[in-house]
Parts: C-alpha cells; structure tokens; sequence
C-alpha cells in the first residue's frame, strides 16, 4: 500500500509540473495484469513521452507534415496516423487538436520490458480547417488504449486505438 501511495505521489509530482496552456493530467495507480514490476522512474518517464506525443500529433495534423510524427509514433500508430494526415493533405483541410484533459491508468508491463499498456480518457477540441478558413470545432471525449514501445532515447506510441464514448 505505502509503495502505490510513493507510486501515486511522485506521478503526481511529475503531473503538476505540466502548467499554464497544458492539458489537465490524472493518473490512476497502475493496474498491471503482468508479471513485471513497473519502476517509477520507468512509469514517469512513458506517461511524460505519451503526453508529449500530443503535443507532435497536433503539430503533423495542423501541418499535414506525416514527417512530424517521426519523433513520437511508430508502427501500426504511425502508419494509420500518416493514412490521416495524407486524406486531409488531399482533401485541402488540415485539423487542429488541444487536448484538455488526460486520465490515465497503467495497465500493463511486458516482461520484457519492451511494451506498456495504458488507458487514457482524453477530452480534446478538434477543429477543422479548409484551405486555413476554421469550418468548425468540436469538442470530443475517447477512451484511448495505447501501447508505448521503449526507443533509444524515448517511449513511442506504437498503438493508438479509440473507443468513442
């Protein structure tokens, strides 16, 4: 119990550090359905890199730039990101995304290390651009589930599937 509650107030710690035009963040105490413990500095170090990766997927959605999401996502992620951002290229629209709040939950851990699971409920504004003239905004609530993929030097989102609430 006492590990859980250290668990919980160094994410908090970690959390309060995102100020100003940053998105709300809550995260739940882990959850693992795995047979590997979760260190935190490891738990710290994937939910920042998860978050983060918002901040590129807005940058590539705004810019129709695939490129962008280099940093952030591989796989699966990247490649149905890069499908997105192409369709818009194509379409002469671009979108915007300010994600207001996350509520996250660790799920699980590989044994090998070399996967985290989570879920994140996401409350974001979407807006829509054609030709850079606004068409609309729409604010949107998901559920997220997310595999994250240790790299060299960061956690990248190797899948990110939504489940509309």
């Amino acid at each position: 119990m006492l590990k859980s509650l250290l668990l919980i107030s160094a994410f908090g710690t970690a959390v309060s550090a995102l100020a100003g035009d940053q998105p709300a963040v809550r995260v739940e105490p882990p959850n693992l359905q795995g047979p590997r413990p979760l260190q935190e500095q490891t738990a710290k170090a994937a939910i920042q890199d998860y978050l983060d990766s918002w901040g590129t997927l807005d940058d590539a959605l705004q810019q129709n730039r695939p490129d962008l999401l280099d940093r952030d996502f591989i796989g699966t992620a990247k490649d149905r990101l890069a499908s997105t951002i192409n369709e818009q290229n194509e379409s002469g629209i671009h979108t915007a995304y300010h994600d207001r709040s996350h509520d996250v939950q660790i799920l699980f851990y590989s044994p090998e290390g070399l996967s985290i699971e989570l879920a994140d409920t996401v409350e974001y504004d979407v807006q829509v651009f054609d030709h850079d003239k606004s068409i609309g905004t729409a604010q949107v609530r998901t559920k997220y589930i997310v595999v994250l993929t240790p790299t060299e030097t960061r956690w990248r989102v190797r899948i990110f599937q939504a489940q509309v609430e």
